[in-house]
C-alpha cells in the first residue's frame, strides 16, 4: 500500500467523525520528491516532484472540482518547525475549504480522480499528511 494513498477506510472513518453539512478544512503537509517518480507504464515527461504537483496534479484536481464549493485558503512554503520530531521536514502546507466532507469525497472517491489526478500526487510526493478539520462551535 502506498503510504500517501487516500484509502476507502480513511474516507469512511472521516465521514463518521465529521459533522455532515458543514464546512470542512483540509490541511495538507507536503514533502516533494526531487524527481517525480511515476509508476511503470504511466506516460509522463520527467519533472520535479514540485512540478508534478503544481503543474499536473492541481490542474487535474481543479477540473474534477469545477463547480464544487472549494476555496484555497492558504498555500505556501514551510520555513521553520517549532515543535515536532527533530529532522522532520515539510516543503509546503496548504489549507482548503470545502462546503462539506461529502464534497471532498465526491472528488477524490472516483475512478476519474484515481486515473487522472492521483498518479501525479503519488509521483510528486515523498511524504504527505492530510487532516480533516472543522471549526469549533
Amino acid at each position: 500500500m502506498n503510504p500517501i494513498e487516500i484509502t476507502l477506510q480513511a474516507l469512511d472513518a472521516a465521514e463518521r467523525a465529521l459533522p455532515p453539512g458543514q464546512p470542512v478544512y483540509m490541511l495538507n503537509l507536503l514533502r516533494y520528491r526531487a524527481h517525480a517518480r511515476y509508476e511503470d507504464g504511466f506516460d509522463a515527461t520527467p519533472c520535479s516532484g514540485r512540478e508534478a504537483l503544481h503543474e499536473r496534479y492541481r490542474p487535474a484536481f481543479r477540473r474534477l472540482a469545477a463547480g464544487q464549493p472549494l476555496v484555497r485558503m492558504f498555500s505556501g512554503p514551510v520555513l521553520a518547525s517549532l515543535v515536532g520530531p527533530q529532522g522532520e521536514r515539510w516543503d509546503e502546507a496548504a489549507l482548503n475549504e470545502y462546503g462539506d466532507f461529502a464534497t471532498f469525497r465526491s472528488i477524490v472517491d472516483t475512478e476519474t480522480y484515481r486515473r487522472e489526478a492521483a498518479p501525479h500526487r503519488h509521483a510528486a510526493l515523498e511524504d504527505f499528511r492530510l487532516f480533516a478539520l472543522v471549526k469549533a462551535m
